[in-house]
């Protein structure tokens, strides 16, 4: 099996991106923990994972600051994974990958599940790209500017 090489130093965000959450089931263990899973056993059980890859990729996203230990909720002696404020950061990528995938993996007439918002319980709005004045946006309408600093 080839070695990982890690995109850390790449030049791309993307590619920096990808190094933290780039393969599946650390996509998919952040998608549990915003459904509010937060023990080994949980997302262990919900995923069929095996216990070692959980274990790596658990400890991988809390290395690189996704997700933290705490103690658990219940008062026992375990401990539980909750998102950071990094982690949480992730969600509209997570909404992103749903959306596409509503759009592009599903037949109309195929059960799925459906985000919704909280209060109302109505379907949340497509996530659109908007400019700096609030224009739509469509990937022909941007470009990248390679070795820009500071552009936040």
């Amino acid at each position: 099996m080839a070695k990982r090489v890690s995109l850390w130093n790449a030049g791309c965000p993307v590619a920096r991106a990808l190094d933290v959450i780039g393969d599946w089931w650390s996509l998919l263990i952040i998608r549990d923990a915003f459904d509010g899973v937060r023990r080994f056993n949980e997302f262990q059980s919900g995923l069929g994972i095996a216990k070692g890859m959980l274990a790596t990729r658990l400890r991988d996203l809390t290395e690189r600051g996704i997700l933290e230990t705490a103690p658990a909720s219940d008062g026992s002696a375990y401990r539980e994974y909750v998102l950071t404020e990094k982690g949480r950061g992730l969600f509209l990528v997570i909404v992103a990958l749903r959306q596409w995938a509503e759009e592009h993996l599903y037949r109309p007439d195929e059960h799925r599940s459906l985000l919704v918002d909280g209060k109302s319980g109505a379907p949340i709005a497509r996530l659109e790209l908007r400019s700096g004045e609030g224009r739509t946006l469509e990937w022909s309408d941007t470009r990248v500017n390679k070795g820009v600093f500071d552009a936040m």
